[in-house]
């Protein structure tokens, strides 16, 4: 693996920018497997983010979500760093991205 493809796989986590492996590393399976998780990611937030609107407990799960992407987000992080291919818990095995 290059050092280019570990930068796009740590990029991918950073919200929109799990684009960049997409269009900079096309060949690349670790660096698109990390742009998966970083969109999967990036949907649980926007979700999370949606949970507002829901009167009375909205703001409640709102912050649990928050937590919980917060957590996901630290070991996606680490997982690239570490250049490994796990996925996320709850939501990892989805695969959006062929």
């Amino acid at each position: 693996m290059t050092s280019k493809e570990k930068l796009m796989g740590i990029l991918s986590y950073f919200s929109i920018l799990f684009i960049l492996p997409i269009f900079l590393t096309p060949d690349s399976q670790y660096a698109k497997f990390h742009a998966n998780q970083g969109l999967l990611l990036f949907i649980a937030n926007v979700v999370v983010g949606l949970l507002n609107i829901v009167p009375f407990i909205g703001g409640f799960l709102s912050s649990i979500g928050g937590v919980v992407t917060v957590v996901l987000f630290i070991l996606g992080l680490v997982h690239a760093i570490k250049e490994e291919m796990a996925p996320l818990p709850f939501i990892g095995n989805i695969q959006i991205l062929k």
